[in-house]
């Protein structure tokens, strides 16, 4: 047992290095200049404003066109992610080719002792990750759900907020200004607009739809759009709906919690049961059996 741990430390020791020691390179590559046409080949550094390469996708068999692919961009830019979604699909399936192989790796090294727990070890965690990014899709979805319901929730704080001021006579883009202290979640979001507006109000708003990505998100851009061309006290009134349907909106998101934790606390209740029938009615089970068999 002593060894089994010492060997384990030993390797996440090194693990860590190659980690640390990648993202030294990655941070030198950085400073590097790229003024060189070479340097077109590192790519990668620049994953935030640009699209992986072409021949790297048809390497690795990705298809932009696929509906996988597809459904997962769409998921992707749902959680918030402002970049290439084609960068995600890039790196899962790079991982997923190389846990494979170390896999098939261990598994060739430790022929013949599978039972061992160092070898388990070796073969499970990556057979875990494996698991993780093929259903990635499912953790993608929880992941959006639960950022749409924060959006939802700093929406219908603002559009409060605005209604408050409806009968203020400053600009929408002031009444936003003072709306900001009340978001978290979408307040680079909100800021990135307000500084965008003077530019062009239109395309401000497109990017902050673009950048929100939820379906309440659009709707309250549509809203702030109408009050920016209007100013009507008729769209303020179609304020107070989309307000009302946030609030059911939050209230139904609150039931499903509700219900989703009794679940989670029925089966932890159960726990105990078992434990209780392994301790004691599961050898009173055994000298059963064991009497049966010798009066037979």
């Amino acid at each position: 047992m002593y060894e089994w741990v010492s060997t384990s430390i030993g390797l996440a020791s090194i693990a860590l290095q190659f980690v640390f020691a990648a993202l030294a390179a990655y941070a030198l590559l950085r400073l590097l200049p790229k003024r060189s046409v070479r340097w077109k080949r590192l790519q990668f550094l620049n994953w935030r404003t640009t699209s992986p390469p072409e021949n790297w996708l048809r390497f690795t068999g990705i298809k932009r066109e696929a509906p996988s692919n597809q459904e997962r961009v769409l998921l992707i830019s749902g959680c918030g992610v402002t970049t290439d979604p084609t960068w995600y699909m890039l790196y899962r399936r790079s991982a997923i080719i190389v846990f494979t192989l170390l896999i098939l790796l261990v598994a060739i090294l430790y022929k013949g002792s599978y039972l061992s727990m160092f070898a388990q070890a070796l073969i499970g965690l990556p057979s875990l990750v494996l698991i993780g990014l093929k259903l990635d899709r499912i953790w993608l979805r929880s992941i959006r759900k639960m950022r749409s319901l924060q959006m939802t929730k700093e929406i219908y704080i603002v559009s409060n907020q605005l209604l408050y001021l409806s009968d203020s006579a400053l600009h929408i883009h002031s009444k936003l200004m003072r709306c900001v202290p009340f978001t978290k979640y979408m307040r680079n979001d909100l800021e990135w607009l307000l500084a965008e507006w003077y530019q062009d109000p239109s395309q401000a708003l497109k990017g902050f739809k673009l950048r929100l990505g939820t379906d309440d998100g659009m709707s309250f851009i549509e809203t702030i759009d109408a009050l920016r061309q209007h100013e009507s006290g008729h769209y303020y009134e179609l304020l107070r709906i989309r307000i009302s349907d946030y609030k059911e909106k939050l209230e139904l998101a609150k039931e499903g919690r509700k219900e989703s934790t009794s679940y989670v606390l029925f089966t932890i209740a159960g726990i105990p049961i078992l434990y209780t029938f392994q301790v004691f009615i599961y050898p009173w089970v055994m000298e059963g059996q064991k009497l049966f068999q010798s009066l037979g």
